[in-house]
C-alpha cells in the first residue's frame, strides 16, 4: 500500500483537502500522522486529529497515528481507551513505548497495531502472541530519520524485513518527499540513508522491487508534481522518464515517446521494441550525427551505418564508448537515472524531452 504523511501543524483547510483527494486519485490509500513531535502544539491535537480522521474516512483511506502515553493524555485517553479513536477516523496506532504487551495484544483486536520494526525481537513477538496478539492486525513499521547520516543501511534493512515477514508481519518504510520538506532540518524523512537526496518515485521503486516492504509511505508533507505524475503513470503500467536534449532539435529526432523494453532485456541498454520501424520506413533515414560517448542514461538512435538496426532507440544502463553508428540525442535526467535499473524486459516507458541542450 502507498501512503502519505500529514502532520498536525497543518491546518485542515481546502488545500489539505485537495491534496488528500489528489493523492487518493493517484493510488495512495494510507495516511500517517504523529502525535509526539516536539515542534507541534499538543493543544491542537484533538481538533486537528478529528478533522484529519474525517478527511481520511471521506476519502476511504486508512489513518495511522504515531502515539505515546503523553500524547494520548492530551486527547484525554490512555492505551486502555485508545480504541475510541476509531470514532475519529483513526484506523491504526503506531506504538513503541509506554504500553504493555497485554495492552498491545488487546488493542490488536480492535484496530491495526504498528510495532517498531527496528527494535522487535523474536522473544517479544512470541510474548505478544502468547498474550493473544491478532497477527493479521499487527504490522512492523520503520522510523524515518530526519538527521543526515542516521538513516538505515540497505543490507541490514533487507535482512530484518525478511525476518519480520517470516514472522507473519507486514513491513512499512518511508521514502522522502521531494516537494515541501518537514522541519526543523528540512533534509528529508527517509528510512534508508541512500534515499535522502533521491526523488520520492525512484526511492519507492527501490523498496517495491526489494520484495520485503509491504507498505511505502512518503515521510515528508508533500512530493513534487513531477513525482506524482510518475506515480500515476506507473500505476497505469508505464515508467515516465525526463531527458535533456543533446541538441536543439533533438525532440524531432526522438521516434515517438511511448516505448516498450524488449522482452529479451539487454545487459547494457534498454532497447525500444517499436523504434526500429522508424528508421526502416524508407522516408526517414537516420543520418550519422552527434556520435559521441554514451554515459549512463544516454538516449541514442542507431543510424544508417548500422544497417537493419537503423532507427533503434536505446537508453544506456552503463557508460559506453562513442560509436560512429550510434547517434546520441539526449540523456535521462540525474533524478530519473536511478529509475532505469527498475525497467525490466517487457516494461513500457515514456521519454519526455525537457529543457535545453546539455552544456
Amino acid at each position: 500500500m502507498l501512503g502519505i504523511s500529514v502532520y498536525l501543524n497543518q491546518a485542515s483547510d481546502e488545500r489539505l483537502e485537495a491534496y488528500i483527494r489528489k493523492m487518493r486519485a493517484a493510488g495512495f490509500r494510507g495516511i500517517f500522522t504523529s502525535l509526539h513531535i516536539p515542534e507541534d502544539d499538543p493543544g491542537q491535537y484533538a481538533d486537528r486529529l478529528r478533522a484529519l480522521g474525517t478527511l481520511a474516512a471521506t476519502n476511504e483511506m486508512e489513518l495511522t497515528a504515531d502515539i505515546s502515553p503523553a500524547s494520548l493524555g492530551h486527547l484525554g485517553l490512555t492505551f486502555k481507551t485508545a480504541d475510541r479513536l476509531l470514532d475519529w477516523g483513526v484506523t491504526g496506532l503506531r506504538v513503541d513505548y509506554g504500553i504493555s504487551e497485554e495492552e498491545t495484544a488487546a488493542l490488536s483486536h480492535r484496530m491495526t497495531v504498528a510495532l517498531n520494526a527496528s527494535t522487535l525481537t523474536g522473544e517479544t513477538i512470541q510474548r505478544l502472541k502468547k498474550c493473544g496478539l491478532r497477527l493479521s492486525a499487527a504490522e512492523a513499521w520503520h522510523n524515518f530519520y530526519p538527521r543526515p547520516e542516521t538513516g538505515l543501511g540497505v543490507n541490514d534493512f533487507t535482512e530484518r524485513n525478511r525476518w519480520l515477514q517470516s514472522e507473519g508481519l507486514k513491513v512499512m518504510a518511508f521514502v522522502p518527499g521531494d516537494g515541501d520538506r518537514r522541519g526543523p532540518l528540512y533534509k528529508g524523512l527517509p528510512t534508508l540513508e541512500d534515499h535522502r537526496d533521491r526523488t520520492s518515485f525512484s526511492s519507492y521503486l527501490d523498496l517495491l522491487d526489494s520484495g520485503c516492504v509491504d507498505h511505502i509511505y512518503i515521510g515528508d508533507p508533500s512530493m513534487s508534481e513531477r513525482s506524482l505524475e510518475q506515480f500515476s503513470c506507473h500505476a497505469g503500467g508505464t515508467f515516465l522518464l525526463s531527458a535533456v536534449p543533446a541538441f536543439p532539435d533533438a525532440q524531432a529526432a526522438l521516434p515517438g515517446s511511448d516505448h516498450t523494453n524488449r522482452q529479451d532485456a539487454a545487459r547494457d541498454v534498454i532497447r525500444s521494441a517499436e523504434s526500429r520501424l522508424y528508421g526502416n520506413a524508407g522516408d526517414r533515414p537516420v543520418d550519422p550525427a552527434n556520435t559521441s560517448e554514451r554515459p549512463f542514461g544516454s538516449v541514442t538512435i542507431d543510424n544508417s551505418l548500422y544497417g537493419r538496426y537503423q532507427g533503434e532507440l536505446q537508453i544506456t544502463k552503463r557508460d559506453l564508448p562513442e560509436d560512429e553508428k550510434v547517434n546520441v540525442i539526449g540523456r535521462i535526467t540525474e533524478d530519473d537515472r536511478p529509475v532505469l535499473r527498475h525497467i525490466k524486459g517487457g516494461d513500457a516507458f515514456r521519454i519526455r524531452m525537457e529543457g535545453g541542450p546539455q552544456a
